[in-house]
């Protein structure tokens, strides 16, 4: 099951399994007042999320991570985002207002990507996670088995034929194409259904 969260300018989804629950991406550093009223009317508690996994370490994705992570939720990293964790540090530095603070990732649990369907059926979920690092190096996406993906930033599928020569991103729809999606789930942008 795939519950969407938005409580801020990023779209977040928990997705729920038998086993235990990813609650993939979060918003921006200071939202967690917001987070809080929007599981809450879900009927989610923080102690129902076992992992937080982010599409990427852009700012409005990882605001929450740490203040999750000091509340028992597991952080998962995938091998491709090892060297961007603390890419959002130096924004977060020079914002006064905001005590942001900096994600630990020696506690993550660190997955290769053919490790992550496993990774899932321990859950009670099936699918796996992708690269798909047109947006950034560290992009990944969740490719769920009923038809559902979770793609972050990735650019929005109507726009490719407006991009000249952008194979990255050409490559990355054609490995999500390959799955068959039914839905696909953009963090910025109305979900798409094929």
């Amino acid at each position: 099951m795939v519950i969407p969260l938005r409580y801020g300018n990023t779209n977040t989804f928990l997705i729920k399994g038998g086993k235990g629950s990813v609650l993939v991406d979060t918003d921006y550093a200071g939202t967690m007042p917001a987070f809080y009223k929007t599981i809450k009317a879900k009927g989610v508690k923080v102690s129902d999320i076992t992992y937080v996994l982010a599409t990427h370490y852009h700012p409005d994705h990882i605001g929450l991570v740490s203040e999750l992570m000091d509340q028992g939720v597991k952080l998962v990293l995938l091998e491709s985002q090892t060297r961007s964790v603390h890419f959002s540090d130096r924004i977060f530095e020079n914002e006064s207002r905001i005590d942001y603070k900096p994600i630990d990732e020696k506690a993550a649990l660190i997955l290769r990507f053919e490790e992550s369907r496993s990774f899932f059926e321990g859950l009670g979920i099936e699918g796996e996670i992708i690269a798909t690092p047109s947006h950034s190096e560290d992009s990944i996406s969740v490719i769920l088995d009923e038809g559902i993906c979770l793609v972050g930033d990735l650019e929005p599928y109507e726009y490719l034929e407006a991009y000249e020569d952008n194979e990255k991103l050409r490559k990355d729809w054609e490995k999500v194409i390959s799955f068959h999606p039914r839905r696909v789930c953009y963090a910025h942008a109305n979900e798409k259904l094929f």
